[in-house]
């Protein structure tokens, strides 16, 4: 099969024709038909998150019919877990010591197969075409994720307007809230489809709302937003940190943190997310918008993701 790997940190992906994997106990063979690309590759690449081994075909957001039955299902960033431990047996697997990910510890969808472990697959809703899933199950499993650590506030404002944040806009203002977009200065085109989303209001990330916000998602992995972040919160306001790896946090007042505001980061995802968000999705409905590219164009994809070049997300068709 063809496939792009992974074979040294900090190099791009290499093409590659692997063996089609053979599932065993407890898998099933996916033909992938689309595949989400996130920053969390980006990370993979240049060595900010390990990668459990090289070669590795990197990929997340699987989108592929099951052999045998048919059936199109999801695969996402959580691969397994141990299912004993105490974070497992109390409704937090996602912090399972002994977790494994789809596209780190085990191959993942940049190729035109894959396998994964049957329990942790999801039924992708009808209706949605293979490359409007894909997004749904990184991007939006870990940004629904971060809007459910906010609670009930209602002014939710988005560091970082990408694949996340977009979906993440829709779920909020289905649910009611108001959206406060925060984009990098000069962002324009991510300025201008935050306000087609319905975004009450817009700005580059150093300025502060109109209004104080009840609680803000940094999805840029950029640690120097986490302190205007807290400065835009109300009093017992949260901050959420949503990507797997950050820049240094700088030092910051303790004023800014004062009356009662908190930081909390976001690791992973539980399958109860993935259910929750799927059975969703089509009530909103959500919308994703996508840039598609072939199979061998993943470091081209990867880039554009690197430098802003599209807005929504990146999707590879194999």
């Amino acid at each position: 099969m063809r496939a792009m790997v992974l074979s040294e940190v900090g190099r791009p992906l290499a093409a590659a024709d692997l063996p089609v994997p053979t599932p065993g106990p407890g898998q099933v063979r996916l033909r992938v038909t689309a595949c989400g690309v996130c920053r969390t590759d980006l990370h993979l690449i240049d060595g900010e998150v390990a990668v459990g081994q090289v070669p590795r075909v990197l990929g997340h957001q699987i989108v592929g019919i099951v052999e045998g039955s048919g059936e199109r299902v999801g695969v996402p960033w959580l691969a397994s877990t141990c299912g004993v431990c105490t974070y497992c047996t109390s409704g937090r697997e996602n912090l399972c010591a002994a977790a494994r990910f789809t596209g780190r510890d085990i191959d993942g969808g940049f190729a035109e197969w894959a396998i994964a472990d049957q329990r942790f697959c999801f039924p992708i809703p009808a209706g949605y075409p293979d490359e409007q899933a894909a997004p749904l199950l990184c991007a939006g499993l870990i940004g629904d994720r971060a809007l459910r650590m906010c609670g009930d506030a209602h002014r939710i404002g988005l560091f970082g307007f990408g694949a996340a944040a977009h979906i993440l806009t829709q779920v909020a203002i289905w649910e009611g809230r108001e959206v406060y977009g925060f984009t990098r200065p000069g962002d324009e085109p991510a300025q201008v489809f935050a306000r087609s989303l319905g975004a009450s209001w817009v700005g580059p990330s150093h300025t502060p709302p109109p209004e104080p916000l009840d609680a803000a998602i940094v999805f840029a992995p950029v640690g120097e937003l986490v302190p205007l972040a807290l400065r835009a919160v109300a009093p017992g306001g949260t901050v959420v940190c949503g990507g797997i790896h950050m820049s240094d946090i700088p030092s910051f007042p303790y004023a800014d943190l004062w009356m009662e505001r908190s930081i909390r980061s976001v690791a992973n995802l539980t399958r109860e997310d993935g259910l929750r968000l799927l059975a969703l999705a089509p009530q909103i409905p959500i919308r994703t918008q996508v840039t598609t590219y072939a199979l061998a164009d993943v470091n081209d994809a990867l880039d554009d993701l690197r430098a802003g070049r599209f807005t929504g997300a990146a999707v590879i068709i194999p």
